[in-house]
C-alpha cells in the first residue's frame, strides 16, 4: 500500500499529530461533546467522592463549646486491640481526681472539669446541664446576677432565659435523672450557643447527674507562654496507661460529640462505597460513549488505513483526540468537585448518618486522584474503543466500516464470563450473610453483574434482534423490518446505546429495592419482637429503674419490663494483648444488647429461651443468642464488654433465638443502667391485663405523671416511629447514593441516545433522498427506541434479579424482595420514556434539514 504518511499521521507524539487530533474535534462535535460531558460529570463525581473519604480519615471536629481549652482530655471511645473500628457507644466517663493530677504537669495554668447531662425544663423543652466550671470552657460570660455557688441555684443561657420570659431571682422546674427539683435563676450567661444550656454548681450538677467523683472532659489551659503540643505531650504522659486521649485542634470536637467517633469512621467505607460505585459507573459510562463515537468513525479511519496509516498511528490519534479532551473536562472539573464533596457532607449530615459537627477536610489529594482516574478511564476506552480499527488490513477497511463484521471479540467474551464468575461469587455471599450486612455484598455484586451484562451485551442484543425480527416485521412493517435489519447489521452500535440503559434501569432497581428489602427485614424483626401495648417513656430522657416496679404493680396492667438498648462485645477467652504495635489474636465480636428485666419479659416481648431460662437474668448474667453461644454452655463465664467499655464476666443463664442478623443478648437491667450515657431507662414497655383496653391502660398510667414528673404514656406506635425515623435515615442516604449514581447513568443514557441518532443524519438524508418520508424515517427510529429500550431494560432486570434474589433469601427468607411493584413499573416506564422521547426529538432535529441538504455533510 506504500509508506506510511509521516507527515500527517506520524509515529510519533510530534507536533502533527497534535495539531490532526485537535483539528478532528470539530468535525465530530457531537461525539466529543457527549464524550465530554460523559468525562466531566464522571470527573465531578469521583474528585468529591475523594473528598469525601479524605474528611472521613481526618474525621476532625472543631470544638465549640469547649473552644476556650487549647488542650482537652476525655474518654477514648475506641475498642483497643482489635483489628475492626470498633468503638464503644456510650461516654467513658473520668475519674474526677485526674483533673488534680493533670494541674500539677509544668506548665498547665488550670484544669477545668466538665461534664453534661440532659434535663428538661417544665414549659422550656429539653436543655442541657452542666457545672458552672464548664462555662469556663465555652466560655459562657455572667450578663446578668451571680454565678451558681449553693444548692439550688441555677445559671441561664441569655437566649433561653429571653425565649422562656425569666429573670435573676425567679423560680423554675428542673426535671433530672428522673426527679423534678426547683431552682432560683441567679444569673443569666451569654456564649457562642446559648438556646439550650443550663449551669447549676459542681457539686449540685454531680449528684443532679448521678456523676459524683467522675467527670466527661477536662478542659486544659497552658501558662501564658507555653506551647500546646508540648503541653500535650506532657499530659500524655501522665495519663499513660488510663482509658483516656489527649485532643487538641479540630479534634476536641471529639470531646463535645462522641458520636465523632462512633460514626465518624463510618464517613470513609461510606465515602469508599460511593465512591467506587460512581468510578465504576463513570468508567462504563465513558467507555460507552467514547466506543460509540469511534464507532460512527469506522468509515473515516478505515481511509486512513487505506492511505497507510499503521495500526499503532490509528491508535495514537484516537488517544490523542481522546486526551485533548479528557485534560479539558477533567480540569474544568476540578473547580466544581470539591464543591460537590462538601454538598454532600452536608446531605449526609442533615439525613443524621454522620455527625453534623464533622467538618469537610479535603486537600489536593483527592482532586489529583479524581482527575488522574478520569485521565486513565478516558485514555483506556479510547485505546479500546480503536483497537478493532487498528486491527483492521487495508484491504478490509472499508468492508469493515461499512458491515461492521467484527461485532464481538474474544477478549471481551472472556471479561464478561469472568465478571459472570465474580457475580455469581458475590451473590453467594450476599445469600449467606446475615440480614443487615447483606446489602454490603449486594452492592459490589450489582456492578460486576452490570460489567458482565454489559461486556456480554452485544450477544444478548444480537440474540434478542433474531428473536424479534420477525415479530417486529408483522407489528409494525417496512420500517419494522428496516429497523431489525440496522440492529442485526450494527451490533456494536446497538449493544453500545443499551449499556446506559441497562445501568440506569438496573442500577435504579437494585438500589431501590435493595434498601426496601433492608427495610422490610428490620421491620419483621421489630413487630415479632414487640408484645407490649403501652410504652413509658419520659421527657427528660429517662426514668428510674425503680419505677418499673411501681407501673407493674398499677390495676390494669398484666407485666411491664424495662428495656435499655445499646451495643456489647463478647471477648475471647484469651485475654486480647498488643503484639509489636500490631493487633494480633482472637477479636471481639460485637452483639446488640439489651438491658432487660425478666419478670414480664415474656408478656412484653418475643423473647424466649432455646435453653435454659430467661427469669434466670439477675446480678451478672447473660442470655446470649443461639449463634452466639457455641462456644459455650450453660453455667459458663463469659467475657464482655459493656457499652462504655468496662470489662465484665456475666454467668451464661440462657439462649435466645432470633431473626438471623437481628439477634440480641439480653442482660439485667440492674446491671446495664450504670454503663449508659444516661444512668436510666429510656422506656418501660407494658402489657394489658385481660379485660382492659389498652386505651383505659394509658389513662390509669398517667396518673403516675403525678409521683413521676415528665413521665409519658403513649402507645407503641412511638417505637414504631422510632424505628421508621432510622429506616429513614438509611433510606435517605440510599436515596442520595442512588440520585447521583443514577442520576449520572441517566445523563448519559440520554447523552448516548442523542449522540446516536444525530450522527446518522447522513442516513436519514440518504432514505429521504430515496423517497422515504419523515414520518417513515421516524417510525423506522421509534422501533429501533424501543429495541434499545427493551434490549436495556431486560439487562437490567438481569443485574437487579441477580443483585435482590440473593439478598432477599438472605433478609426476608424468600426469593422475591420487599417493595412496591410500582418502583418496577416506573423505573421501567421511565427508561422506555427517556429512551424513545431523547431518540425522537434528536431525529426529529435531523430530518428539520432538506434531502437536498445531504451534500454539503461530512462524514
Amino acid at each position: 500500500m506504500g509508506r506510511p504518511v509521516r507527515g500527517a499521521v506520524g509515529g510519533t507524539w510530534g507536533a502533527a499529530m497534535i495539531r490532526l487530533a485537535v483539528r478532528s474535534l470539530r468535525f465530530h462535535k457531537g461525539g466529543f461533546i457527549a464524550s465530554f460531558v460523559a468525562l466531566f460529570f464522571g470527573a465531578v463525581i469521583v474528585i468529591g467522592s475523594g473528598g469525601l473519604l479524605e474528611t472521613g480519615i481526618h474525621n476532625a471536629a472543631p470544638p465549640h463549646r469547649l473552644a476556650a481549652a487549647p488542650i482537652v482530655v476525655t474518654g477514648d471511645q475506641r475498642y483497643a486491640y482489635t483489628q475492626q473500628e470498633l468503638v464503644f457507644p456510650e461516654r467513658l466517663h473520668m475519674d474526677a481526681g485526674l483533673a488534680e493530677r493533670i494541674a500539677k504537669v509544668p506548665g498547665v495554668g488550670a484544669a477545668v472539669q466538665d461534664m453534661s447531662f440532659p434535663a428538661a425544663l417544665g414549659v422550656g423543652g429539653k436543655v442541657t446541664g452542666h457545672g458552672w466550671s464548664s462555662a469556663r470552657l465555652s466560655p459562657y460570660e455572667l450578663t446578668d446576677g451571680v454565678a451558681p455557688a449553693t444548692d439550688g441555684q441555677i445559671v441561664l443561657g441569655s437566649k433561653l432565659a429571653d425565649r422562656m420570659g425569666l429573670k435573676p431571682g425567679e423560680r423554675l422546674q428542673l426535671l433530672v435523672h428522673g426527679t423534678e427539683r426547683s431552682y432560683r435563676v441567679s444569673g443569666l450567661a451569654a456564649g457562642p450557643d446559648d438556646g439550650g444550656d443550663v449551669f447549676l454548681s459542681d457539686a449540685e450538677a454531680g449528684r443532679a447527674a448521678g456523676l459524683v467523683g467522675r467527670v466527661d472532659n477536662i478542659g486544659v489551659f497552658p501558662v501564658s507562654g507555653a506551647k500546646t503540643q508540648e503541653i500535650a505531650s506532657a499530659v500524655r504522659k501522665v495519663v499513660d496507661g488510663a482509658p483516656v486521649t489527649v485532643l487538641t485542634g479540630d479534634n476536641r470536637g471529639r470531646a463535645e460529640d462522641p458520636d465523632v467517633v462512633a460514626d465518624g469512621s463510618d464517613l470513609i467505607p461510606l465515602a469508599a462505597a460511593f465512591g467506587g460505585l460512581s468510578a465504576m459507573v463513570t468508567v462504563f459510562v465513558v467507555a460507552s460513549t467514547l466506543g460509540l463515537s469511534i464507532q460512527q468513525r469506522r468509515r473515516e479511519l478505515a481511509l486512513l488505513r487505506t492511505i497507510g496509516t499503521t495500526p499503532g498511528q490509528l491508535r495514537r490519534l484516537v488517544v490523542g483526540e481522546t486526551l485533548f479532551l479528557a485534560v479539558v473536562a477533567t480540569g474544568l472539573a476540578t473547580i466544581p468537585g470539591p464543591r460537590f464533596g462538601h454538598w454532600l457532607l452536608g446531605a449526609f449530615a442533615d439525613a443524621g448518618v454522620v455527625p453534623e459537627s464533622i467538618a469537610y477536610r479535603a486537600g489536593s489529594v483527592p482532586v489529583i486522584v479524581g482527575a488522574g482516574m478520569a485521565l486513565l478511564t478516558a485514555i483506556g476506552a479510547a485505546c479500546i474503543a480503536a483497537q478493532a480499527a487498528a486491527r483492521t488490513r487495508p484491504t478490509e477497511a472499508l468492508a469493515e466500516a461499512t458491515l461492521q463484521r467484527r461485532w464481538f471479540s474474544a477478549f471481551r467474551l472472556v471479561a464478561g464470563l469472568l465478571c459472570l464468575a465474580g457475580g455469581a461469587a458475590l451473590a453467594w455471599g450476599t445469600a449467606g450473610s446475615a440480614g443487615p450486612d447483606a446489602a454490603g455484598v449486594a452492592t459490589p455484586a450489582a456492578m460486576v453483574w452490570a460489567a458482565a451484562f454489559g461486556l456480554l451485551g452485544p450477544v444478548v442484543v444480537r440474540a434478542m434482534t433474531a428473536a424479534l425480527r420477525r415479530p417486529v416485521g408483522k407489528l409494525s412493517g417496512l420500517a419494522g423490518e428496516l429497523a431489525a435489519h440496522n440492529a442485526r447489521a450494527r451490533t456494536a452500535r446497538l449493544a453500545s446505546a443499551v449499556m446506559p440503559v441497562m445501568l440506569a434501569s438496573g442500577l435504579a432497581l437494585g438500589l431501590l429495592y435493595m434498601q426496601t428489602t433492608q427495610s422490610d427485614g428490620a421491620k419483621r424483626a421489630f413487630d415479632e419482637n414487640l408484645r407490649a401495648d403501652v410504652v413509658v417513656t419520659s421527657a427528660s430522657g429517662g426514668l428510674p429503674l425503680d419505677l418499673v416496679n411501681t407501673v407493674r404493680e398499677q390495676p390494669g396492667v398484666a407485666a411491664a419490663s424495662a428495656q435499655i438498648p445499646t451495643t456489647g462485645y463478647i471477648e475471647p477467652d484469651e485475654p486480647m494483648r498488643p503484639s509489636e504495635g500490631e493487633d494480633t489474636g482472637p477479636q471481639p465480636t460485637e452483639v446488640s444488647l439489651q438491658g432487660v428485666t425478666p419478670q414480664g419479659l415474656d408478656r412484653t416481648t418475643a423473647y424466649h429461651a432455646a435453653s435454659g431460662s430467661l427469669s434466670a437474668l439477675s446480678g451478672d448474667s447473660v442470655a446470649l443468642p443461639t449463634e452466639y453461644a457455641k462456644d459455650h454452655k450453660l453455667g459458663d463465664l463469659v467475657p464482655m464488654r459493656l457499652g462504655d467499655g468496662t470489662q465484665v464476666k456475666l454467668k451464661l443463664v440462657a439462649t435466645v433465638d432470633g431473626r438471623r442478623g437481628y439477634e440480641t443478648a439480653l442482660v439485667p437491667a440492674s446491671l446495664l443502667v450504670g454503663h449508659t450515657d444516661g444512668g436510666l431507662v429510656p422506656q418501660i414497655m407494658v402489657s394489658a391485663a385481660d379485660g382492659t383496653d389498652p386505651g383505659q391502660l394509658r389513662a390509669l398510667l398517667g396518673k403516675l405523671a403525678d409521683r413521676s414528673p415528665g413521665l409519658r404514656v403513649s402507645g407503641t406506635e412511638v417505637l414504631a416511629a422510632g424505628q421508621a425515623d432510622a429506616d429513614d435515615t438509611q433510606a435517605w442516604m440510599a436515596y442520595l447514593v442512588l440520585g447521583v449514581v443514577v442520576g449520572y447513568a441517566t445523563l448519559a443514557l440520554v447523552n448516548t441516545q442523542i449522540l446516536a441518532t444525530t450522527e446518522r443524519r447522513k442516513e436519514f438524508m440518504l432514505q429521504r433522498l430515496i423517497g422515504a418520508t419523515r414520518r417513515q424515517v421516524l417510525q423506522m427510529m421509534t422501533v429501533e427506541a424501543a429495541l434499545v429500550a427493551l434490549a436495556g431494560v431486560v439487562l437490567g432486570l438481569l443485574v437487579g434479579a441477580a443483585t435482590l434474589v440473593p439478598l432477599s433469601i438472605s433478609v426476608l427468607g424468600t426469593a422475591l424482595p420487599g417493595g412496591s411493584l410500582w418502583i418496577l413499573v416506573v423505573v421501567v416506564a421511565g427508561a422506555a420514556a427517556l429512551t424513545l422521547v431523547t431518540t425522537l426529538l434528536a431525529a426529529g432535529a435531523v430530518l428539520r434539514g432538506r434531502p437536498g441538504d445531504m451534500a454539503g455533510l461530512r462524514e
